[in-house]
């Protein structure tokens, strides 16, 4: 019965879609309001959520239904996300097995691989694994998404607008790329974070005051990232347009050179990834 009305619904492009939540916290929130500001009605989604005050926060925000426990109204629903941190996984998903019927299952943990929480469900393979990052929290984040080989072009549609309701979406063949995405735009944000903190510390240092060098270092990052987006030239090529030869910018960029900072940054994000890869491991060891 999920499954045919979950095939329906896509058919016709409607908002009908009953969507689970299990774990009511900040990411399950976004997804939440994202939702519901692309018309989802509120009485199509559920969040379950041991906390009586996130299940209270949920309830008066957005008019969810918020419980304590899965019950079978939380059951019924086409899409069930997993919005529990990865340590408390294997727990959270004990009461599930073999209570699954046709649900596309979408995982939000970080480093839980597919493989261990279907095991952990018993088996169940209609599952998808994502890995969205804080921006999504005011609807601007990506999003990487891999699934299972047994979820059809319905369930990997369902999985797609759950997600892209907080900002854009990018497919991944291979699952083992996952913990790659984790890498570049999971933990993305706080390289950008703290390039603002050098540049607006850099600010200070040459006699702005606080508020000044915060505002330079918060809306030249904001700009050239719009300009970024809004270009159809790569970032190189407007990293190039704005480099005048002998000028100050060059002098600057030639200061990074030297200070081997570009492959700080890929040396970085690598260690990223195989951290991502030990914690897959160490996470599904049960």
């Amino acid at each position: 019965m999920a499954a045919a009305r979950l095939q329906a619904s896509l058919l016709t492009r409607d908002k009908n879609m009953k969507i689970t939540f299990l774990g009511g916290g900040n990411m399950a929130a976004a997804l939440i309001g994202g939702l519901i500001e692309k018309g989802f009605s509120a009485g199509e989604l559920q969040a379950v959520d041991l906390s009586a005050e996130s299940r209270e926060r949920l309830a008066a925000r957005f008019g969810v239904r918020a419980v304590e426990a899965l019950d079978d109204a939380a059951l019924a629903c086409d899409v069930l996300v997993l919005a529990v941190k990865p340590q408390q996984m294997k727990a959270a998903l004990a009461p599930l097995a073999g209570r699954l019927g046709k649900q596309i299952v979408i995982s939000i943990a970080a480093g839980l691989r597919l493989a261990d929480i279907g095991r952990w469900l018993g088996g169940y393979t209609q599952l998808v694994r994502c890995m969205p990052n804080t921006p999504a929290l005011i609807g601007a984040g990506v999003t990487g998404l891999y699934a299972d080989p047994s979820v059809d072009e319905a369930g990997r549609e369902a999985a797609g607008r759950v997600l892209s309701a907080v900002g854009s979406i990018v497919w991944i063949a291979d699952e083992a790329r996952m913990d790659a995405v984790t890498a570049v735009s999971g933990s993305g944000p706080a390289y950008v974070f703290h390039f603002i903190e050098s540049l607006e510390a850099a600010g200070r240092a040459l006699g702005f005051d606080e508020q000044q060098a915060r505002r330079f270092a918060l809306d030249t990052t904001l700009g050239a990232a719009r300009l970024a987006v809004a270009s159809e030239e790569s970032p190189a090529v407007l990293r190039e347009r704005v480099t005048s030869k002998g000028g100050t910018t060059q002098a600057a960029l030639e200061s990074l050179a030297a200070s081997g900072w570009h492959d700080a940054m890929l040396a970085a994000v690598a260690a990223a990834e195989a951290r991502g890869r030990e914690l897959g491991d160490q996470l599904g060891k049960d």
